[in-house]
C-alpha cells in the first residue's frame, strides 16, 4: 500500500515539473509588423519615419518609437483612450474605451464608439475608472505626466506629420503597421484614378476652393485642413486659385468677410456646412453672382463629418467627391 502511495506522489510531482517547464518555455506576445515604406504628401510638413516597433514576446508589449522616445506598449491593446487621433485608431479596428468630445460628436463614428466614453484631459479620475492600458494625447495636452502614470502614453504634436504619415504612425503604435500601408497604397491610387477622371471633365486648369461659414465670418481652406483639402489638392492634384494659395496655403485657412467671397471663389466650390448655422450670404447677390453658384458647381459637405483626416472619413469625402464632380 505505501509502494503505490508512493508511486502516487512521485507521478504527481513530475507531472507538476513538466508542467512548469512549458510554461516557462512559452510567450505570450505579438511580433512587431513588418516595416513599411512611407510616403509622403506634397506641400505637407516633412517627417522622419519613425523605426518599426520592436517586440517583447514574454511580456506581450512592443517599444514604439514616439516623437518623444521609446515607449513600452501592449503589443494587442485592448483599452484604449484616444484624447486625439481617435478617428486614425477607429480606423485600424483600435479598441477605445473614452474618446475626446469632438470624436464623440462625429456622425460618421457613431456605430463604432457605442458604449464608448466620452473624456478630456481634465477628466483624469473617469481615465482611471476606465482603466486603459494605453493612453494617445496631442503635446499640447494637459497633464500629460499624470495621463502616463495611469497608463503607457504616446503624444502626437499635431501638423508634425502629414496626414498620410500620421495613419501610418497610428498603424505602427497598433502593431497594424502592414494594414495601415495597405490603406494608404489604395486611397493614394483611388484618388489619383479619381483625380484624373475629374480633371478629364472640368479641364486641367479648373480650381476649387473649400469655404466654410459661421453666422458671420467665411473661412478659406489651403491643403492641408481636413475638409476634404487633402484629397483635392494632394491626392487629386486639382487647382486652387491664387488668392487662395497667397492667403490660405501657409497658415491653413484665412478668414473672409461676406463681401471678399467672391475673390476667392474658384471654379468650382465645396462648402461646408455646420448644421443648425445659418449666414445671410445666401440670400445676396454677392452669393448668388458667383460664376461657381450660377453655373451650379457647389458641392455640399457637413463640418461635423469632415473635421478630421483619418481614414473613414476621407474615404466617406472622396465618394461624396466623385459624384459631385462627375454626375
Amino acid at each position: 500500500m505505501k509502494k503505490w502511495m508512493f508511486i502516487s506522489v512521485l507521478l504527481l510531482l513530475t507531472v507538476a515539473l513538466a508542467s512548469c517547464g512549458s510554461k516557462n518555455n512559452g510567450s505570450n506576445g505579438n511580433t512587431a509588423a513588418n516595416s513599411g515604406g512611407t510616403p509622403a504628401a506634397s506641400e505637407a510638413p516633412a517627417a522622419s519615419p519613425a523605426p518599426s516597433p520592436a517586440s517583447d514576446e514574454a511580456s506581450g508589449t512592443i517599444t514604439y518609437e514616439s516623437e518623444t522616445g521609446p515607449v513600452e506598449v501592449p503589443a494587442n491593446p485592448q483599452r484604449i483612450v484616444g484624447l486625439t487621433n481617435a478617428p486614425n485608431i477607429l480606423a485600424m479596428d483600435g479598441k477605445l474605451v473614452g474618446v475626446d468630445e469632438w470624436t464623440g460628436k462625429d456622425p460618421l463614428f457613431k456605430d463604432k464608439l457605442q458604449g464608448v466614453a466620452v473624456v478630456s484631459e481634465d477628466s483624469l479620475e473617469q481615465i482611471i475608472e476606465l482603466k486603459p492600458d494605453l493612453i494617445v494625447a496631442g503635446a499640447q495636452t494637459k497633464n500629460i505626466d499624470k495621463l502616463k502614470e495611469i497608463a503607457p502614453t504616446v503624444v502626437y504634436t499635431w501638423g508634425k506629420l502629414d496626414y498620410l504619415n500620421q495613419q501610418l504612425e497610428i498603424g505602427k503604435l497598433l502593431n497594424k503597421e502592414k494594414e495601415a500601408q495597405e490603406w494608404i497604397d489604395s486611397f493614394k491610387t483611388r484618388a489619383a484614378e479619381a483625380g484624373k477622371e475629374i480633371k478629364a471633365k472640368i479641364g486641367g486648369n479648373a480650381t476649387v476652393s473649400v469655404l466654410e461659414y459661421d453666422a458671420k465670418s467665411f473661412y478659406v481652406f489651403g491643403n492641408n485642413w481636413a475638409r476634404g483639402t487633402e484629397i483635392l489638392y494632394q491626392a487629386m492634384g486639382l487647382g486652387m486659385p491664387e488668392s487662395v494659395q497667397k492667403d490660405a496655403l501657409g497658415p491653413g485657412y484665412y478668414t473672409l468677410s461676406s463681401e471678399k467671397v467672391p475673390d476667392y471663389a474658384g471654379d468650382w466650390i465645396v462648402l461646408s456646412q455646420m448644421a443648425g448655422v445659418e449666414n445671410p450670404i445666401f440670400e445676396t447677390k454677392t452669393w448668388k453672382s458667383i460664376p461657381a453658384v450660377e453655373k451650379n458647381r457647389v458641392i455640399t459637405i457637413k463640418t461635423e463629418e469632415s473635421s478630421y483626416s483619418d481614414p473613414i472619413t476621407l474615404d466617406h469625402l472622396l465618394a461624396i467627391f466623385k459624384e459631385g464632380f462627375l454626375k
